[in-house]
């Protein structure tokens, strides 16, 4: 079955809000094996709305809208969609009730616009709003399907989940396979590298599919097929899973869809394992990159922003011979990344000690060029690493780089501890 999306709202063209709606509708129906060939976005016009229907009725199997149900004069889709399909519409009883009590129960007198709210197309199945007023509808009509949802994600997605997924596999679904996904991330490779890697098996694929996606610093693989069960879905998955995975064991991270800073936080919370930070070009994002994660106060101990060299000297003893003076190495040199993860991780007492300086830019320092970054690990009783990064981009782009950087290599070295001192019962 294909499917496509019409979201209406003039404030979705004009990027006043953004159309969150048609990600969480897309994935939802992806899972119950429907594509969704097409999203539309229409404003508040009548006559481009019915025109936007009469497109999607030629190439779409289910229609789903949202917005446009509530009480002003700009809310048209139950009206386009009764025009577009020769229906009327009228005031469903229940709904009506369900309006009046609300403004009944704030003691608010109901203004007449209001029933609008109430309205659905005849031959239509209501859809009842529990967190708001506007009552949604499905219904068929000559072999195809509609669903008219609300548009604030708060009252669309419970109506979806509660209301209209149950009519949809009960009028629509009986003989379609769900779709089952693998979330496969990566972390220390970009997008084409990766592409190219698992080129032969992008280039054979057939089924399960393949398709990568990128954002900054990690790149995701979903990989997907349709299957009568979760358990016959699976066997074809984990096959495909694991040739990727020998293909890449140095980058792939996980196969479920959480962020490389929640693995390490849960893994060195489950360790026992302790981390500091030294941050000197990021100015804290990665201290916050770790803090977002629940769970970081049993393995986060603290961490100082050390933008300036008074404060690399003062707080983290870092020697003025390589901060000052002509044959000094510098702020933004291999050594004093060195010191700076050493000397944070004895004053915190931590097991790790993280540090990162660099040129974020965007003109030269120490006439060292924009990009250039260097990050350390310092371990208890183990020797400090320093990789030195030549990143590319914005100021935001360097600094988001040089974090996702760091967790990699502090990922893969928990990865070779895990090797030398497995964790009782871990199966990463």
């Amino acid at each position: 079955m294909k499917a496509e999306i019409i979201a209406v709202g003039t404030e979705l063209l004009l990027g006043q809000i953004v159309n969150s709606n048609a990600q969480f509708l897309s994935t939802e129906l992806a899972a119950l094996g429907i594509d969704v060939y097409f999203q539309t976005v229409v404003g508040d016009n009548s006559n481009r709305l019915q025109q936007a229907i009469e497109i999607a009725r030629s190439r779409a199997d289910l229609i789903l809208f949202t917005g446009g149900i509530g009480p002003t004069e700009d809310d048209l889709t139950k009206d386009a969609l009764a025009a577009a399909l020769g229906r009327g519409l009228h005031i469903d009883t229940l709904a009506m009730d369900h309006v009046q009590r609300f403004f009944d129960a704030r003691k608010i007198v109901m203004t007449e616009n209001n029933r609008k709210q109430a309205l659905i197309i005849e031959g239509t199945t209501p859809l009842p709003n529990e967190i708001g007023l506007a009552v949604g509808v499905a219904l068929a009509h000559e072999d195809k399907y509609y669903i008219v949802l609300p548009g604030p994600p708060r009252e669309m997605k419970p109506m979806f989940t509660d209301k209209a997924k149950p009519w949809l596999l009960q009028h629509a679904l009986t003989d379609e396979m769900p779709i089952y996904s693998k979330m496969l991330k990566f972390a220390g490779i970009g997008e084409s590298l990766l592409e190219d890697k698992l080129i032969d098996l992008i280039r054979n694929q057939t089924d399960p599919t393949i398709a990568p996606y990128a954002k900054e610093g990690e790149v995701t693989v979903r990989i997907s097929t349709k299957a009568p069960s979760e358990h016959d879905a699976l066997k074809k998955l984990d096959v495909l899973e694991k040739q990727i995975k020998d293909i890449l064991p140095e980058h792939m991270y996980a196969n479920i869809d959480v962020p490389l800073e929640q693995l390490i936080v849960d893994w060195m919370a489950d360790a026992g394992l302790t981390l500091s930070a030294a941050e000197s070009c990021t100015g804290g994002l990665l201290m916050e990159s770790i803090t977002n994660i629940p769970g970081s106060a049993s393995m986060f101990a603290g961490g100082i922003v050390c933008y300036s060299n008074d404060i690399k000297k003062k707080l983290l003893n870092v020697p003025s011979d390589f901060l000052e003076g002509t044959n000094a190495p510098g702020a933004v040199s291999r050594e004093v990344a060195e010191v700076l993860a050493e000397q944070v991780r004895m004053i915190a007492d931590s097991d790790f000690g993280l540090s990162v300086t660099g040129v974020a830019g965007p003109g030269y320092s120490e006439r060292k060029p924009v990009g250039l970054v260097f990050i350390g690990i310092a371990e208890r009783n183990r020797k400090t690493e320093v990789f030195e990064l030549n990143l590319q981009g914005t100021r935001e782009n360097i600094r988001l780089r040089s974090v996702k950087a760091l967790l990699y290599r502090l990922w893969r070295r928990l990865e070779e501890r895990q090797v030398e001192t497995p964790l009782e019962g871990s199966d990463l």
